[in-house]
């Protein structure tokens, strides 16, 4: 995709998303979680009323009918950030396609998060979802020989350290597992 395009999906310019910090006048962070599968529609919709929003897509090769075919979806989903004043966070609301406002409480911080994710974003890299992991969690393996198998991340090294316990006999053993492989289990 043309770099003209990716920045056109944001009605918020990325050079004024990366420079200034977040001041009353431009409005707040709001994060919106999404009903399923809303985002995209619901940043249409925010587009119509020139309400500022930033929606991060990646690139995803799938295959449909023996076709392989490129796809954008959400790089968070279920989730898009507006800037804006309450309000605008009400007239998300109301199409419908909101399910929750999240209100930001640390806005620079938030601020410099997407301004980093922006620039990324305008250097088109490759970029995939990736489980937010730590020490503690409890996970379950998705796929391959292990699968089903649920156990604690223990340490974040290149590959993570997946500890796997076994409480009626006070024991448990560790194993590397690719990050990529797990999903968080609650």
């Amino acid at each position: 995709m043309p770099r003209n395009l990716l920045a056109s999906r944001y009605l918020m310019p990325q050079a004024e998303l990366a420079s200034a910090p977040p001041s009353r006048e431009r409005g707040d962070w709001y994060v919106l979680r999404t009903r399923s599968r809303q985002e995209k529609t619901l940043a249409a919709d925010l587009r119509s009323h020139e309400i500022a929003y930033f929606l991060p897509m990646y690139r995803s090769e799938r295959m449909y009918c023996n076709r392989r075919v490129t796809v954008e979806l959400p790089l968070f989903p279920g989730y898009l950030f507006l800037r804006g004043s309450l309000d605008d966070a009400y007239s998300a609301d109301r199409t419908r396609r909101v399910a929750q406002i999240i209100q930001v409480t640390n806005q620079t911080r938030l601020d410099g998060e997407l301004s980093s994710l922006a620039q990324v974003l305008a250097f088109e890299t490759k970029l995939d979802p990736f489980p937010y992991l730590k020490k503690g969690l409890l996970v379950t393996i998705k796929s391959g020989p292990l699968r089903g198998l649920q156990g604690l991340i223990e340490d974040r090294t290149r590959r993570h350290r997946l500890i796997l316990q076994i409480e009626a006999l006070g024991q448990a053993v560790s194993l590397e597992v690719d990050a990529s492989n797990v999903e968080v289990t609650e």
